[in-house]
């Protein structure tokens, strides 16, 4: 039994704070008070969750076919280390998007396991992608419905969380066009009902509004980006009827704001995009918190950052961006009874602070404790 006293704490679902102690016993909240730390003057909040990272990519290599150069052994611990790295940040839980070798779910059971120290992994394994389509470097290439359900079985067969279909093209694979829809609707809404057959979510990678509209139309968890893209670019073609069947089918969105997005100042971009998000907000869709951490430049333990870009361009306040990156985040990807509420029998994770990130996101850069599942690890 561990107990923190004399908090200021934010529980991860409430608007308003309250003043008291956190008990922790076998990783978990209890409700025992014991004696125990003075943080008087402190703040405390539910560990963040970033909904879309790749833990097998280097952020500091720019072409992802030389990504798998290093020797197996070499890739792993760089999982290791980054998990690491993130978990000293306060980022407690994260959702892995993708990767061709699975070594990320053996870095996944390793932390579960208690032997590697890092945030809780939902894992995707290979995304479903189309032939020479958007990563398809990840060996989840598939011609047809049929190959698509091949591989979709195959990331089963290796244990992963959800399932990821690459629903249209990107930006970092030679020949991917962000704007093409990479598979017919049946295949797309096929495999989202066999995924949910097999008790998984499906996060969908949608730049393209023709791709948006299919994981729309399919009933996906997750759109991944929501980028909008049409003919005339990024952000330019919001389609209204999208949205509705996006609402009708509760689909969440986690758009990969990462803290790189700060490069963006020219008003008449963040406009467009500031737009989109406050037309999905008023038609009723949530965001989640989410960098895609892996891709150039965009570093694994950069959320803290990251979350104040989030704020600005989805217009978001402090509690409604911390929502979006702890309670919100965690039911959107089946950790809703498990984590992201500082709650008795929830997993004991939370961050410390001496200043107030309800009232400023800034606070989030400096945590003095972090606790994940009741181990305490000191910040970077």
């Amino acid at each position: 039994m561990k107990t923190y006293k004399n908090l200021t704490i934010w529980d991860g679902c409430s608007d308003e704070m309250r003043e008291g102690d956190l008990s922790v016993a076998n990783g978990k909240f209890v409700l025992d008070p014991a004696n125990g730390r003075n943080f008087s003057g402190c703040f405390a909040i539910p560990g963040l969750i970033d909904a879309h990272v790749h833990l097998c990519l280097d952020p500091d290599i720019s072409d992802p076919l030389k990504q798998t150069e290093a020797d197996t052994e070499s890739i792993k611990q760089d999982i290791r280390d980054r998990a690491l790295a993130m978990v000293k940040v306060g980022i407690t839980s994260a959702r892995d998007l993708g990767g061709g070798q699975w070594l990320e779910l053996e870095i996944r059971d390793e932390i579960a396991r208690g032997r590697t120290l890092g945030p809780r992994l939902v894992c995707a394994g290979q995304p479903i992608t189309s032939v020479g389509g958007h990563c398809h470097f990840w060996g989840g290439e598939a011609i047809d419905t049929d190959a698509a359900i091949t591989v979709l079985q195959r990331q089963l067969e290796h244990d992963v969380d959800l399932i990821k279909i690459m629903i249209t093209g990107g930006t970092i694979t030679p020949g991917s066009k962000p704007i093409d829809s990479q598979f017919e609707d049946e295949t797309v809404s096929k495999i989202v009902m066999m995924s949910n057959a097999a008790d998984r979510h499906v996060a969908g990678h949608c730049h393209g509004t023709d791709g948006i509209r299919q994981a729309a139309k399919a009933g996906i968890r997750t759109v991944e980006h929501c980028s909008w893209v049409g003919e005339t670019g990024w952000g330019r073609d919001f389609n209204e009827k999208v949205v509705d069947a996006m609402v009708a089918n509760n689909v969440w969105v986690s758009p990969t704001i990462n803290a790189g997005w700060r490069r963006f100042q020219k008003p008449e971009f963040v406009e467009i995009v500031r737009s989109n998000y406050r037309k999905m907000k008023q038609a009723g869709i949530k965001l989640i918190a989410s960098t895609d951490a892996g891709i150039p430049k965009v570093y694994h333990h950069d959320l803290p950052r990251a979350l104040l870009e989030f704020a600005r361009f989805a217009e978001l306040t402090p509690l409604e961006t911390l929502k979006a990156a702890t309670s919100d985040c965690a039911t959107a990807i089946d950790l809703g009874d498990v984590t992201g509420q500082i709650k008795p029998g929830y997993s004991a994770d939370f961050v410390v602070y001496e200043s107030n990130p309800l009232e400023n996101l800034e606070a989030l850069q400096h945590p003095v404790l972090v606790v994940v599942k009741g181990e305490e690890v000191l910040p970077a």
